[in-house]
């Protein structure tokens, strides 16, 4: 099963996003885990997921939390502002499992 994390600020922008993305997950009969928290749990939750996608308002943070992720071989990634804008979740979800192979 394939793990992903979605951060921003507080967690609830992207909670929208995450289900979103679960409903594409189900409609392809994907088993996956989505989850959506807070920038401040980063350091707490990095082990337990596969990547970690950002809030495009988290941008600015993008080299901290992949310097941060480097030692457990984790990847983050800036989510599309287009796609979360629209909040495809979809286009999301797709892009993640092809970053995390």
């Amino acid at each position: 099963m394939k793990k992903i994390l979605l951060m921003c600020t507080a967690g609830m922008s992207t909670s929208m996003m995450v289900q979103k993305m679960q409903e594409s997950a189900s409609e392809q009969n994907l088993e996956v885990k989505i989850e959506a928290y807070g920038s401040e749990r980063f350091n707490d939750l990095i082990p337990e997921y596969d990547i970690v996608l950002l809030g495009p308002q988290l941008k600015y943070m993008h080299n901290e939390f992949k310097n941060r992720a480097e030692p457990y071989g984790k990847i983050v990634e800036v989510i599309n502002p287009m796609d979360y804008a629209v909040m495809n979740g979809q286009k999301v979800l797709s892009h993640a499992l092809e970053l995390i192979g």
